[in-house]
């Protein structure tokens, strides 16, 4: 068996973001290699397995599955490790692919170390903005793992999943009665008064415990802080969770979360919001293009609306400056407007002109009650059906399709 004592530095005496349960099983693990001989690893342990990003569709999932640590040593196969590195070359790969839409983060872990957790989480943060990032808690997603789901835009967990740990702890062993035991005397010579602090060999100082208790503080402040802004809730509610854990519609009531569902409800829902459509592709700098829609529409009663509305879709509608967001589902319902009203010809003009289902349906209407007959002779009772099997639009906007039969009886 190979020792490995240089791993106690990264599991004493240093803050971690961790569920206590998985830190004891680390340390009954590791603990012959650490030079912890005292220590044995339960019976019937089964490490982990790893797993590589992969993509179903246009969503690129990230597993986010095991211990979290800054950088792995060698050791993914005896205690599961997953890297803070890894996972944000992989976040940068899903980023950077014009064939990835979005990012699933499928998130199984009790957490890890805290240096580098909040850099990525914040990583993660950064990157929902250029591309939809959501997490599920399939189904653990406790204190460092937690800090990374939040930065998701949407939080799925499952019925018998949990969040939170939102906590910081940190070990510190003696074992200096063990050494005299063996017969064996460390003696440190050093400079610097502080330099002796968190030896092992001896009881932990008033000094090094408080200074210990302060790093402590000072990561927890940073876990709460990253939650509070990234879910949007109050600093104080966060703590007051005291870093318990929330399962199910727990977390969802508290805020840790945002709905009840699967890995395949959280996946199925997220490549339906990011099906294909007109402008929606990626734009040159990588972000996602914000469709708005303008103001208010003018000239209605104009006769040559119907003309004008093939000429230029767009074209009654006033260039305020005030714009509110589009969103897909919105596209989608233009989409479909147009091509139960005859006019799939004006679909991409109107996605240009950034123009809001509402008006859609007041530019159509309008050009109708001017007695266009080019709109009118265009829709049949199976227009809907005879134009399904060409226009892949249809296919993503279903549940769209109430809305929409509302629109047919009114034309």
């Amino acid at each position: 068996m190979t020792l490995l004592p240089h791993l106690a530095a990264r599991l004493y005496g240093v803050p971690l973001a961790i569920h206590r349960p998985k830190l004891d099983v680390i340390l009954a693990v590791l603990g012959p290699r650490i030079g912890l001989g005292v220590l044995a690893a339960p019976s019937g342990f089964t490490p982990p397995s790893r797993q590589a990003a992969t993509q179903t569709a246009k969503v690129a999932v990230i597993p986010i599955h095991g211990t979290l640590v800054r950088r792995t040593v060698g050791l993914e196969a005896e205690s599961g490790l997953t890297s803070y590195a890894g996972l944000t070359a992989q976040l940068d790969t899903a980023l950077a692919s014009p064939d990835v839409a979005a990012i699933l983060l499928d998130v199984d872990s009790p957490g890890g170390e805290s240096g580098g957790v909040f850099d990525l989480a914040d990583r993660i943060r950064a990157a929902s903005s250029i591309k939809p990032v959501w997490a599920v808690a399939n189904d653990m997603a406790f204190s460092a793992a937690y800090a990374l789901a939040s930065a998701a835009s949407k939080v799925y967990v499952s019925r018998t999943g949990g969040v939170g740990s939102i906590g910081v702890i940190a070990m510190h062993v003696d074992q200096s009665e063990k050494d005299a035991q063996d017969g064996v005397r460390y003696t440190a010579v050093f400079a610097g008064d502080r330099k002796n602090d968190l030896n092992p060999h001896e009881p932990i100082s008033s000094e090094a415990h408080a200074f210990l208790k302060g790093e402590v503080n000072r990561v927890y402040s940073l876990f709460v802080e990253t939650v509070a802004r990234n879910r949007g809730i109050e600093a104080a509610a966060v703590r007051d969770t005291e870093a318990g854990l929330f399962f199910g519609q727990a977390a969802v009531a508290i805020g840790l979360a945002d709905a009840i569902g699967t890995f395949d409800d959280a996946l199925a829902q997220l490549c339906e919001s990011v099906s294909p459509l007109p402008n929606l592709a990626a734009s040159h700098s990588g972000s996602f293009r914000n469709l708005q829609m303008e103001s208010s529409m003018n000239d209605r009663t104009d006769p040559a609306a119907p003309d004008r509305l093939a000429a230029d879709p767009a074209g009654s509608f006033s260039q305020s400056a005030a714009a509110t967001a589009m969103t897909v589902a919105d596209a989608v319902e233009v989409a479909q407007t147009c091509t139960l009203a005859g006019r799939t010809d004006l679909i991409a003009g109107f996605l240009e002109a950034k123009a809001s289902p509402a008006k859609v349906r007041s530019q159509l209407l309008a050009a109708q009650a001017e007695a266009s007959p080019e709109i009118v002779s265009r829709i049949s009772p199976d227009a809907a059906a005879s134009t399904a099997a060409s226009n892949p639009l249809l296919d993503a906007a279903k549940q769209l399709a109430a809305k929409s039969a509302s629109l047919k009886k009114e034309i």
